[in-house]
């Protein structure tokens, strides 16, 4: 017997960054949101004398030890039901490795719904508990956690659920061009420098920009308004009442959500500017026929990048904008939470 669990991705609305801190970390304030692509991991397991974990992929870049973040989750829960286990991981890969798009983090979660399934045992009782294992697997890990719309703050660890936006078109650019995090992060420190930006003046500027973050997407989706924190498919809606503008118009969130990586991952890869420029429509011949996207943006740290639309005629617009440039690209909803938990686990 075998548990199939859903690993869903998600995207950044918006990423703001400060100075690197005394702990060599960095304090950021972000909007995360999954979406309906996802991995599959399929966890069997069952009690035994001595815990013996096993981890297999379709994709030889996955790492099959201690390294990754799903054996990490494991082995910390295990710990912490005390518990002794075999158990088998396989973990098939549908979306881009190190793309930005917390494969591996999600990877984690879905590793420990699966582990919880399998042994009969839950820290549903005791949510605590589940994020602060998750913090201990990685910053992004504890959003999985949560799904939909998520205020994230310090490390990103941190988060908060904020009402879900209106189920919205994604389509997500997968280049073959790679981005380290930790050069990424060096880059942006360099910065700081220059600009003389120190952890303590950042502080009250993340502060402020979590707190717009959290009473502007509270605005947007006000309760009863098609989309908000339901599964509805934003085409019924458009096909039912004629088109809608976009609440992250409506109320302006859209012309503030900005990834502070840009400034440093951009010059370091140019072609990552332009694909930028394709999906959100700009000076394109096409955007006299399309709507151009709702945002455009790098997510995380790259080198994924996504386009929001309002239906799916202007997603697949954008999809044939970036055929010419060989660029690969992913179709694909905004999930609000309660679809994220419904459809984790595979029936």
């Amino acid at each position: 017997m075998s548990t199939a669990v859903r690993s869903h991705a998600k995207i950044n609305l918006g990423l703001h960054i400060g100075a690197p801190r005394a702990d060599g970390f960095h304090a950021l304030a972000t909007v995360y949101q999954t979406l309906e692509l996802y991995d599959l991991v399929t966890v069997t397991a069952h009690p035994a004398p001595t815990t013996t974990l096993r981890l297999t992929s379709n994709d030889d870049r996955v790492p099959t030890d201690a390294r990754n973040t799903a054996w990490k989750m494991v082995v910390l829960a295990l710990d912490a039901f005390n518990i002794t286990a075999e158990v088998d991981l396989h973990i098939e890969k549908r979306l881009p490795v190190q793309g930005g798009l917390g494969a591996g983090s999600a990877n984690a979660v879905a590793a420990l719904v699966g582990l919880e399934t399998e042994l009969g045992i839950s820290a549903q009782g005791s949510p605590a508990r589940r994020l602060q294992m998750a913090a201990q697997v990685g910053s992004d890990v504890p959003l999985f956690l949560i799904g939909g719309t998520i205020l994230g703050l310090d490390r990103g660890q941190q988060v908060y659920p904020l009402p879900d936006i209106e189920c919205l078109w994604c389509v997500v650019a997968t280049p073959e061009v790679g981005v380290s995090t930790p050069q990424a992060f060096r880059d942006w420190d360099a910065l700081c420098i220059a600009e003389g930006l120190t952890a303590e003046a950042s502080t009250d500027k993340l502060e402020e920009l979590s707190r717009a973050y959290a009473s502007a997407f509270a605005e947007a989706i006000p309760e009863g308004r098609p989309g908000a924190g339901s599964s509805g498919v934003l085409s019924k809606w458009k096909n039912l009442a004629g088109p809608q503008e976009s609440a992250l118009v409506r109320t302006g969130i859209s012309s503030w959500i900005q990834n502070d990586f840009e400034r440093v991952v951009f010059p370091q890869h140019p072609s990552l500017a332009e694909i930028k420029r394709t999906l959100a429509g700009y000076g394109t011949p096409e955007a006299a026929c399309h709507a151009q996207s709702l945002v455009a943006s790098l997510s995380g740290s790259g080198s994924a990048l996504f386009g929001l639309y309002l239906t799916r005629e202007d997603a697949e617009a954008a999809r044939e904008r970036l055929r010419p440039a060989g660029v690969r690209s992913l179709l694909t909803r905004t999930q609000p939470r309660v679809a994220y938990w419904r459809e984790m686990l595979l029936q």
